[in-house]
């Protein structure tokens, strides 16, 4: 009698494998789009400080995070949260109004392009 595994049982275990594999996958993705989300929560947070701030100081909301009207907004923010989608390492862009409100933009450029359901704008109204 000789001992082994049929081709049918080996074309089984591969198939769960598979399928086990194709979920944890999906999951990390998830994972990582949310652990960038709650990125964009903190930087937002961090924004809406410094507008009060700057409200406090100025007497009105700062209207640009991109250092042209208010540059100390700029300088306060984490090393690769401001500039343009265009760069890798950048996955929102942010842009404040005078009206007090921020807004994190989702960048889909550069290999960065989120499926439909995780595209999105975060926007903080202080």
């Amino acid at each position: 009698m000789k001992k082994g595994f049929t081709l049918l049982e080996l074309i089984v275990v591969i198939i769960i494998i598979g399928v086990l594999a194709t979920m944890g996958f999906v999951q990390y993705t998830n994972v990582i789009e949310k652990s960038r989300k709650a990125e964009a929560r903190a930087n937002l947070g961090m924004l809406r400080n410094l507008e009060i701030v700057y409200y406090q100081e100025k007497g009105a909301y700062s209207d640009d995070v991109n250092g042209t009207t208010a540059a100390d907004l700029n300088s306060a923010l984490p090393l690769g949260t401001t500039g343009t989608c265009s760069n890798t390492a950048y996955y929102y862009n942010y842009n404040c109004a005078t009206t007090g409100t921020c807004t994190a933009y989702r960048c889909t450029g550069g290999g960065k392009t989120p499926n439909a359901a995780t595209a999105h704008n975060l926007t903080l109204t202080i």
